[in-house]
């Protein structure tokens, strides 16, 4: 599945690969590879495993490359959603996995970019890689200008329950877009969102709001 360029599309599109949070699956996007298609675009949803918790970022990400690798080839350009957990797994495969020469654009959606309080209730290794200072977060903050390379925003919300406090999603790099949405869940289901997503995924320079 060859792609003539980085930036260009062959047939008009590029893969859109969505990338799942913790305890989820590729269903979880349901309402957003509806949209995406919709609009014109090829979303392309991928399940990790296990996706609670047993199994290091580190670990998922070499998973992911793996699978994108498998199922793209090793050089087409695609583009990268990610949410929650998935952003943390996604940043990885970015920044030190080499994914930044052939990731397009890349969007997270409700990521614990600087940890959640949540993630104290447990004991098992992806999850603390979650908490706040983590050493893993700290890696992945310290290489955070490396994001500039990608068209990059991060989509969040201030009411969400599951990044504990809320501001933790937001990071300051690329595009940080802030919507009042109802919880977690929403930043993958919502109307407002989903939009946001599609005006992302089709930048070239500026946004536009849509």
């Amino acid at each position: 599945m060859g792609m003539e360029t980085r930036s260009g599309r062959r047939g008009g599109f590029r893969p859109v690969v969505l990338v799942h949070g913790y305890r989820d699956d590729a269903t979880v996007f349901r309402p957003m590879v509806g949209y995406l298609r919709r609009a014109g675009l090829r979303p392309y949803p991928i399940t990790l495993r296990p996706s609670d918790g047993r199994a290091p970022l580190e670990t998922l990400a070499q998973q992911l490359r793996c699978r994108l690798e498998q199922a793209l080839g090793p050089e087409a350009p695609l583009d990268l959603v990610a949410f929650s957990m998935g952003g943390l797994v996604s940043r990885y495969y970015l920044q030190q996995l080499g994914g930044l020469h052939r990731v397009v654009h890349f969007v997270t959606l409700g990521t614990p970019h600087r940890g959640t309080w949540w993630a104290y209730g447990s004991r098992r290794p992806g999850v603390v890689q979650m908490r706040p200072g983590s050493a893993f977060l700290r890696a992945l903050e310290q290489g955070r200008r490396s994001l500039e390379a990608v068209h990059f925003t991060n989509i969040w919300t201030p009411l969400d329950l599951m990044v504990v406090p809320a501001r933790n999603a937001s990071v300051p790099v690329g595009r940080d877009v802030s919507l009042l949405l109802p919880h977690h869940r929403a930043l993958v289901t919502a109307p407002r969102a989903l939009a946001w997503v599609c005006t992302a995924l089709t930048r070239s320079g500026q946004h536009a709001r849509p």
